[in-house]
């Protein structure tokens, strides 16, 4: 399984663009699981504050800090290969 922790503030336009390449990508990896916070909830306060996230969206791929400020489609991909490998 990859955790996908996905910090967001309503009305972001990256995060909107995160959201869709999240959904294109869904069902060719179905073993990833997201979970959606707002930055501005008690938890997305304390992950924003733990990673030193100045941009949303934030992304947490299994306890480690990705990207902020937008999601890269091919690093992400890359990324979601290479722990899909280590899984194996």
């Amino acid at each position: 399984m990859i955790n996908i922790q996905f910090i967001t503030v309503e009305g972001c336009y990256y995060c909107a663009k995160a959201r869709e390449i999240f959904d294109e990508l869904k069902p060719k990896y179905p073993e990833i699981q997201i979970e959606e916070i707002d930055a501005t909830t008690e938890k997305g306060m304390e992950l924003v504050s733990k990673f030193g996230i100045f941009q949303s969206p934030g992304i947490i791929i299994n306890g480690e800090l990705f990207s902020t400020g937008g999601l890269n489609k091919d690093k992400f991909i890359a990324k979601l290969e290479e722990l899909k490998g280590r899984e194996k």
